[in-house]
């Protein structure tokens, strides 16, 4: 919930004359489209909007709105956003960042932000490769990726964003990917939330990572293994045929068959998106027994930095005149009076 004065903007409204330089066939191009259409929708405001970028594929993304951005340094954009929604908190702020650039040399500086609950949209683009130097294994890259920072397989144990986001305190968590119709509604959901808001999008690389979502987001034939969340609606996913149980004996999550629609019988829990623990078992369901958890995972609002920040410069101003000249006067002063020549 960020921009307090809705306009009428149309998708053409956010479309820069710069020309777009991403792959043929990027997954960005999908998510850039995306987020063009869904800015009208929020009746946001270009002279009002900013988006924040590191370093990466996805960091060209201010390049490519029509509003105010910020192409930053590797893994710093977090910091850069903070200030900027600090020295102007009713600015509506985008970060933009990659698994790379968001997890690892920006790690830190993306969990400060998490945790601070810093009012901003957050995208971090899950490739699971460095795609702009040409391919290496990312923080995210699967035990096993062949590439030319790991020819024989990585063995390093991938990071998990949306568990990452979680671990760091971030009070909504979304998870999407390019291609998908859903993407708008994950990200208006997160504009919609007071805070920190977390989106994880996957996006394919078609040149170091083709295709490695087609599991579950093949333009076709995957819906079966997707579990796209709803506040309030019953975990159900291939065709409403199968859902999602809480098993009280080992407190852990299972796959369920539905007979007759009669979800209830099966024991299909409802999703809360205020329940962290139930987003907690969510996020670390591991695909293949289980689909892939989409949409809103988790969704509860608390304060925010900016608005503690805010009440804290107020309290300290209280009663107080604003008077550089006499502020500097204040304490401990000496007077320097003689010349070089006359030293005194």
């Amino acid at each position: 919930m960020n921009a307090p004065v809705k306009i009428e903007t149309t998708l053409k409204d956010w479309e820069t004359d710069q020309e777009v330089r991403w792959c043929p066939g990027c997954g960005d191009y999908a998510i850039l489209k995306a987020v063009q259409r869904t800015l009208p929708q929020l009746g946001a405001d270009p002279a009002n909007t900013v988006f924040i970028s590191g370093i990466g594929c996805s960091s060209r993304f201010p390049y490519y709105i029509e509003s105010y951005g910020f192409h930053t340094i590797h893994g710093r954009a977090p910091a850069f956003a903070t200030g900027a929604k600090l020295a102007n908190p009713d600015l509506d702020v985008w970060l933009v960042t990659g698994d790379g650039d968001g997890l690892s040399i920006g790690g830190n500086h993306l969990m400060h932000v998490l945790r601070r609950n810093v009012n901003m949209q957050i995208m971090l683009f899950n490739n699971e490769i460095y795609g702009l130097t040409k391919g290496q294994a990312s923080p995210t890259s699967r035990e096993g990726t062949k590439s030319p920072s790991t020819p024989i397989g990585s063995y390093d144990h991938p990071a998990r964003p949306a568990a990452f986001a979680l671990g760091s305190g971030a009070r909504f968590i979304g998870r999407g990917f390019d291609v998908s119709k859903h993407l708008p509604d994950v990200l208006k959901a997160a504009h919609a939330h007071k805070g920190a808001a977390f989106i994880e999008i996957f996006q394919n690389c078609i040149v170091y990572n083709k295709d490695v979502f087609n599991d579950f987001a093949a333009p076709k034939g995957a819906e079966d293994r997707q579990l796209w969340l709803e506040n309030g609606k019953p975990m159900l996913f291939a065709g409403d045929t199968k859902g999602i149980a809480l098993n009280r004996e080992t407190l852990s999550l299972e796959v369920v068959d539905v007979t007759d629609g009669d979800w209830e019988a099966a024991g299909v829990i409802v999703h809360d998106v205020t329940n962290r623990s139930v987003a907690h078992m969510l996020i670390e369901m591991p695909f293949g027994p289980f689909p892939m958890a989409l949409g809103v995972l988790y969704d509860d609002p608390r304060p925010t930095f900016e608005d503690a920040v805010i009440e804290e410069r107020k309290k300290a101003s209280e009663g107080k005149e604003a008077n550089l000249a006499k502020l500097l006067g204040k304490g401990q002063t000496w007077t320097v009076s003689g010349t070089a020549q006359d030293p005194v």
